[in-house]
């Protein structure tokens, strides 16, 4: 292996090819995930990637040190249909001042955001080190981070956009080797982007960056007047504002290699004359539903809280857990047909494995060499969960065994009723929620409520009977 991957080896999209991973900088591994588009709850197809990417930051953390893993997932809060509501529930209040765009945006998006939030943390994931909204990300910022006009602005300077019917849209005949990602010729290439563009780009791929909005839609002034960003130039954005401006990894769905990944590639390589954005590019393949293509049409169209909540699917309400077994059941890279047979064996070989690690006393083992290995090698589940189950066979009351796969499970994101926790870090951290509270600080406090949840820490707020003031307790979530 090279020095410093090891023994990581994780496929690379750009170069079709599995890799040694070697970091950057071991001291800093940084990893971009695209986050959900918040215009409605995250359906199950959503929860994939979550899944995926949540299990190769817990192995990133476990090789490289927890505080040495920097990983981002953005907010999409940004786009014409959530826009189109903002104005259309909130126009009045913006019209008079009572609230700005990105309040009345905020508050269209809080909702879903929030559910979001939940849902992953049901499903066991981490919460990413940063999750940054794009909305806060359009126009310069006070802290100097990286934002989308910026990196307008560098892309015409450096002859790679330009202006024309009210657009500033991205060149693609300037960029010698567009496509590299996704292998497509630029011949073949299609806009793609979520907002229209017509006849007046240079060439049929030419995307947009930045669109003007007319008085009665969103946007922010810029140097090319008052109007709105185009969907690829978001993350662009955020990961340079977090990551810098070449970063190790980049995951999000396969759908996304074209166009959405290959265009946030050429525009961040071109306003920042590197030669690649991210060293490695990894993506999740597709998911169906009962052999089917998912699509409200078809009636097979489930959002991961209807699969939690309610009996939608199957007759019946799924714990999260077994959810995130029966997705990591394929390799990520494989298309995963999910269905009713497939959680009811989820479900059953969690139930034999818990059963197992239930046999162990006191603190947990160490995490199995042969786990690690297993996940090194592209985070291949398969042979991963093979040693729970042989781990599970030899498991007896105490031994070491059971000790390895109660940690492997916890390691996994899979929550044990007899785990150990550390009641004094919990007491802190419900302490920093409530200064959040107190602040006012709203989103804080959630994302350290969904923390703890995600450790299988369930917070009760309430009120002390004499003072009235807010007193907030925890029990594990079982």
């Amino acid at each position: 292996m090279s020095e410093g991957s090891k023994g990581l080896r994780l496929y690379n999209t750009m170069t079709r090819t599995k890799e040694d991973f070697v970091p950057i900088d071991p001291t800093n591994v940084r990893m971009y995930v695209c986050g959900p588009t918040v215009y409605d709850f995250a359906h199950i197809g959503n929860a994939r990637p979550v899944i995926v990417f949540d299990v190769l930051f817990r192995l990133l953390r476990h090789v490289y040190g927890a505080d040495r893993v920097t990983y981002v997932r953005n907010i999409t809060d940004l786009d014409d249909k959530i826009n189109a509501r903002a104005l259309r529930d909130f126009g009045s209040d913006i019209a008079t001042g009572k609230l700005s765009l990105n309040e009345a945006i905020r508050k269209v998006t809080e909702k879903t955001a929030n559910q979001f939030h939940k849902d992953v943390a049901t499903l066991g994931c981490l919460p990413p080190t940063f999750e940054p909204r794009a909305t806060d990300f359009v126009q310069p910022r006070s802290d100097g981070r990286t934002d989308m006009i910026g990196l307008i602005q560098s892309l015409i300077e450096r002859g790679h956009a330009y202006e024309a019917a009210g657009e500033v849209l991205f060149d693609t005949a300037s960029m010698v080797d567009y496509g590299q990602l996704s292998k497509r010729p630029l011949d073949e290439q299609q806009a793609g982007v979520r907002i229209a563009v017509d006849a007046h780009k240079k060439n049929p791929g030419d995307f947009v960056l930045w669109k003007l909005s007319s008085p009665e839609e969103p946007g922010w002034d810029s140097p090319w007047g008052r109007g709105r960003p185009g969907w690829h130039i978001e993350c662009s954005a955020m990961s340079a504002a977090y990551l810098g401006e070449v970063f190790d990894i980049h995951g999000g769905g396969l759908d996304l290699i074209f166009p959405h990944h290959e265009n946030e590639n050429a525009q961040s390589r071109c306003a920042h004359g590197t030669d690649g954005m991210a060293k490695v590019w990894m993506h999740n393949g597709f998911l169906q539903v009962e052999g089917q293509k998912m699509s409200k049409s078809l009636g097979n169209f489930y959002s991961i809280n209807e699969l939690l909540e309610t009996e939608t699917f199957g007759g019946r309400k799924w714990p999260g857990e077994v959810l995130r077994l029966a997705m990591l059941m394929t390799h990520y890279r494989e298309p995963i047909d999910f269905s009713v047979r497939k959680l009811e064996e989820a479900e059953n070989t969690l139930r034999k494995w818990k059963r197992a690690a239930d046999l162990a006393t006191g603190d947990s083992g160490r995490l199995p060499e042969a786990v690690v290995e297993a996940l090194s090698d592209d985070l291949a589940t398969y042979p991963a969960f093979q040693v729970l189950t042989q781990l599970a066979a030899e498991a007896s009351e105490g031994n070491e065994a059971a000790a390895g796969l109660k940690t492997a499970l916890q390691f996994l994101g899979f929550n044990l009723a007899t785990a150990t926790i550390d009641e004094q870090a919990v007491s802190n951290t419900i302490a920093e929620r409530l200064a959040f509270i107190a602040a006012k600080n709203w989103a804080e406090a959630d994302r350290v409520r969904d923390a703890l949840l995600a450790q299988g820490i369930q917070l009760k707020d309430g009120k002390d009977p004499a003072t009235g003031e807010r007193v907030t307790t925890w029990e594990v979530k079982r």
